[in-house]
């Protein structure tokens, strides 16, 4: 079973334990969150001469942006080993390091 914030909506205290954030802050970081995330899929994904079109290649263990953000507060509030947060994200230690360099941009 991986971790996602759907589990933990109803479970303040975890999720407050894991992020350093209630729900409702949470919640109102994901605007911006949002926009950062579409700012960075903009530059990354929709550049000329990309050779695959969006979407194509193996599907995203972090499909949901709320479950973004989550597995990047979790890591800087604990940080974890790699292979423990790819654990806790149902991913291998290398996918791990890739979302963990990918979202940090997105939250600075």
């Amino acid at each position: 079973m991986k971790m996602t914030f759907g589990t933990l909506r109803t479970k303040s205290r975890v999720l407050c334990s894991l992020t350093g954030l209630r729900r409702q802050e949470f919640e109102a970081l994901l605007p911006s969150f949002a926009a950062a995330w579409d700012t960075f899929i903009q530059e990354t994904f929709q550049r000329e001469g990309r050779k695959r079109a969006m979407g194509a290649g193996r599907k995203a263990h972090l499909s949901v942006l709320e479950d973004k953000l989550l597995f990047i507060l979790v890591y800087f509030r604990l940080y974890p080993t790699q292979a423990v947060q790819g654990f806790l994200f149902g991913m291998s230690q290398s996918q791990a390091n890739e979302w963990i360099h990918r979202l940090s941009r997105v939250l600075n």
